[in-house]
């Protein structure tokens, strides 16, 4: 990334007021196209789960290969997060951006040729192994958009004002995978209602991710790039503040991108990834399998705009999250356990009632599920990881936030990988009660790890 040179005056200099203008124009410039990104990734990676039952009964995969294939894919995305949010660091981070766009498009039209030849109906074997394979890819493709797109948002997002309401900017910010994620869910829905074939809801997708992935080369992934010296802005404005020493400005070097071992060694970066691996397997437990479980008691259609409330009650939750963790200091552990541990309850009662619901209340719960898992794993992702790539012990530098971004992203995949391997075994064998009592362990010991440092926040 370019180099930065520091801006030797306060927000009362008129030179530091033009620059924060300009800063402050291409924000929402900035906002609009890594939204976008991450929008095109979640819509892409949710049409596979919103077709299930399709793949199941049309495509003639089971249960557990599907299951498989969602191990699969996260073991693939948490190593694709530690290189994409290094190579994000060290590289033009708009362009692995983009290459993530097209990889996803390009495996999901190789998905769709898969099944036009219909391969697991002529040998099991290598219509498995061909499944297996694009979504091996698959997810190293889809990688991309969390570390990458936030370590650019943090790249903009750096003035006095953005940092303060960090938590608040973040929380909107994230609703881009829930808005995916609904999106794929009513397009399915309406592609099976207009009697469509099902295979259109890969090859939408598939074409979007390719286009948004030729938008994403527009983007200019920092400041300094358009002449912005973003220093200063970093200040508090205090009018009252008297200018800053003069300093030659020709002899700035640019950073350097921080080593993996520097972030981990960053304080709660590790525990944070740890942590968030549990609240991750939960997410991606209802995000994959939600819809499979609806298909019990709906039809596919039905089943699929259910499952969408989820992903609906997600968006508010992470703006909930970080605009309180914002008014209470940035103390954003002790708010994510809160939510985390009213999850609980929410789970027993899938856990023990699943069958006795009534529609009403079953979808006033998803919603109130999608606030509780969705704030936390929103918030950990973005605003809580730009808060640690300022920890002072690597002085604040924005080439960090990719590597920490990914470290968190992808030690919280390998989690999810390893756990949503037992989901299919055991809704197979006990049931999906047996599912609902796994997620609130996973609950229990996700907020546990959390436990130093929420006791040095209070």
């Amino acid at each position: 990334m370019s180099e930065r040179t520091p801006l030797n005056a306060t927000y009362k200099d008129p030179s530091a007021l033009a620059h924060l203008s300009r800063l402050k124009n291409y924000q929402k410039y900035v906002f609009f196209i890594t939204f976008g990104s991450y929008f095109m990734s979640h819509f892409s990676r949710k049409c596979y789960s919103t077709v299930k039952k399709q793949l199941i009964d049309e495509g003639g995969y089971s249960s557990v290969t599907l299951s498989e294939m969602d191990t699969t894919f996260m073991a693939t995305y948490a190593i694709g997060s530690f290189v994409s949010g290094r190579l994000g660091d060290i590289y033009r981070p708009t362009t692995i951006l983009a290459i993530g766009l097209y990889g996803s498009g390009i495996c999901l039209f190789f998905m769709l040729a898969n099944l036009l030849m219909d391969y697991e109906h002529m040998s099991k074997l290598l219509g498995d192994s061909i499944m297996l394979g694009t979504y091996f890819l698959f997810g190293f493709a889809q990688s991309t958009g969390g570390p990458v797109g936030t370590a650019i948002m943090g790249n903009w997002f750096c003035d006095a004002d953005s940092i303060k309401n960090r938590g608040t900017i973040f929380g909107l910010w994230t609703c881009h995978q829930y808005l995916g994620d609904i999106c794929a869910a009513v397009c399915t829905a309406a592609i099976l209602h207009f009697g469509v074939n099902w295979l259109w809801a890969l090859v939408l997708p598939a074409i979007c991710n390719v286009a948004w992935g030729a938008l994403c080369i527009t983007l200019t992934p920092d400041p300094a790039e358009m002449g912005i010296q973003v220093d200063a802005l970093t200040k508090p404005k205090d009018p009252t503040s008297a200018p800053l020493p003069t300093h030659s400005t020709s002899a700035a070097a640019p950073s350097a991108a921080i080593s993996f071992f520097d972030a981990l060694m960053i304080p709660n970066v590790l525990a944070y990834a740890v942590a968030f691996g549990f609240f991750k397997l939960i997410n991606y437990v209802l995000f994959f399998w939600l819809p499979f479980f609806l298909n019990t008691h709906f039809d596919s259609v039905t089943a699929n705009l259910i499952a969408a409330l989820y992903s609906l009650g997600m968006m508010p939750g992470g703006i909930i999250v970080g605009k309180v963790s914002d008014i209470f200091g940035g103390r954003r552990a002790t708010v994510i356990a809160v939510f985390m541990l009213f999850l609980v309850p929410c789970l027993l009662v899938f856990a023990t009632a699943q069958d006795d619901l009534p529609p009403l209340v079953l979808f006033s719960m998803l919603c109130l599920m999608g606030i509780l898992v969705g704030g936390p794993n929103n918030i950990i992702t973005s605003a809580v990881a730009a808060d640690l790539a300022d920890h002072p012990s690597i002085a604040g530098s924005k080439k960090a936030l990719g590597t920490v971004t990914g470290i968190i992203n992808g030690s919280g995949s390998i989690t999810a990988s390893i756990g949503l391997l037992a989901i299919g075994p055991l809704q197979k064998s006990y049931g999906w009660s047996s599912v609902w009592y796994f997620l609130v362990g996973c609950t229990v010991v996700g907020t546990a790890l959390m436990g130093p440092k929420i006791r040095r926040e209070m």
